[in-house]
């Protein structure tokens, strides 16, 4: 099935075949946003853990009954790669959760979007991968946006909201994610879209496990309808971002996915009376920036 996934790939044109791929990353950041909606609508009443418990139950159940009605084997080929993967992401949904429960919306979306800058630094680090001047100009620049989007020594009641624990909350699920790119871009060369999104769930349950048991809040009303919104808009965000993954490098993704930051910004004002502030747009300006410049010197695909 993989084979045939990528024979169908190498029968487009490179435009139709990067336009495909921007196709499911714009879906992918939509669906994202939406799903956080979902997470600020239960107000906290339900711990993280049981969010994303709940969450990786829909998708296992979801992704295992589309790979059966498909014929793939569920299991994968590099397994020790897989279950880090699923490792990396679950840790980065529970900061990623965590964060929108303790920030406004469009500021959790902004932090966690410096995520492309630490691909970079991860790139070096860990792939041995030279890292140029313009890169640690964007280091520099999307941490200066993060500093705009909280102005820590503004005294109102709007950066009221912020702490030091909470953005440093929105920071971790950002570098999770980060290593999280670089494992499905790894991955996907060899495994079908399909295991990839699986195996996500598959870790998540047993880590999870142990936190619903001992904090577990059995859902009332209308939050089994906003859990049912976070396993149905992750699980479709899972598989679109997964196969714009397969298309194109993960850095151009990182700067297209940042379209989250608008959907989440306008879900922000419609939802939640949250205020579109001149330190938000100042600060989604100085993280794009880092972003397209960490992205300016990709190869052709």
């Amino acid at each position: 099935m993989k084979k045939e996934h990528l024979m169908r790939l190498e029968g487009l044109s490179k435009d139709e075949r990067k336009t495909n791929g921007v196709i499911f990353l714009i879906g992918s950041a939509l669906a994202f946003s939406l799903m956080t909606v979902c997470i600020k609508q239960l107000k906290g009443r339900l711990p993280v853990a049981e969010l994303v418990f709940f969450r990786s139950i829909f998708s296992l159940f979801i992704t295992r009954l589309i790979m059966i009605n498909a014929g793939i084997s569920p299991w994968g080929i590099n397994k020790k790669l897989l279950v880090l993967r699923g490792i990396l992401g679950t840790g980065a949904l529970f900061f990623i959760f965590k964060a929108i429960n303790s920030l406004p919306l469009a500021a959790a979306t902004i932090i966690q979007y410096t995520y492309p800058t630490f691909t970079a630094l991860l790139a070096w680090l860990i792939l041995d991968e030279a890292i140029k001047k313009r890169i640690l100009i964007a280091i520099l620049l999307g941490w200066i946006g993060v500093q705009v989007v909280v102005h820590p020594f503004s005294d109102n009641s709007y950066t009221s909201q912020f702490s030091i624990s909470s953005i440093g909350t929105a920071l971790c699920g950002a570098l999770l994610t980060a290593l999280a790119y670089i494992t499905v871009r790894k991955l996907s060369k060899e495994e079908h879209n399909l295991v990839i999104v699986f195996y996500f769930p598959l870790v998540s349950i047993p880590i999870t496990l142990p936190f619903l048991i001992k904090q577990g809040v059995f859902p009332s009303g209308r939050d089994w309808l906003w859990l049912l919104g976070i396993g149905v808009f992750t699980q479709l965000g899972q598989m679109l971002i997964t196969k714009g993954l397969s298309i194109l490098p993960a850095g151009f993704a990182g700067s297209i996915n940042y379209s989250q930051v608008l959907f989440s910004s306008i879900w922000g004002i419609v939802f939640f009376s949250e205020p579109l502030t001149v330190y938000i747009v100042m600060g989604a300006t100085f993280v794009l920036g880092a972003t397209l410049i960490s992205i300016s010197d990709l190869p052709n695909f």
